[in-house]
């Protein structure tokens, strides 16, 4: 069950084209936006589309993956685990930030 203690599936759509950083190391970092959507009934019976926003973190192989085949519209199914971290913006405010880092990585739809 520690395998599950932080575990993160989602299917979705990206926002943007993956932003690709090569690092000192050689090794590759990808960074995107990814929508969920879910749609359900209201009270009233109105069809309502609710879309969730996913910061997404890949690295390594994954990264060079997404690199080479995903852009913005692509449809992926991803698992990956939560991270939060911390950083000062320009005016010196502190921020957070919830991100998936992705592990794994299933292209869908077309092409």
């Amino acid at each position: 069950m520690n395998a599950l203690r932080n575990k993160v599936q989602l299917i979705g759509n990206l926002g943007n084209d993956p932003e690709i950083i090569k690092l000192d190391s050689g090794r590759k970092l990808a960074r995107f936006s990814m929508a969920t959507n879910e749609t359900y009934r209201n009270a009233a019976g109105d069809l309502i589309k609710d879309t969730q926003w996913h910061f997404v973190v890949a690295w390594g192989k994954v990264a060079e993956i997404t690199e080479k085949y995903l852009t913005k519209g692509s449809e992926v199914a991803i698992e990956g685990k939560l991270t939060t971290r911390t950083y000062q913006d320009e005016e010196g405010h502190k921020k957070y930030v919830t991100e998936v880092n992705c592990n794994e990585l299933l292209m869908l739809g077309g092409k």
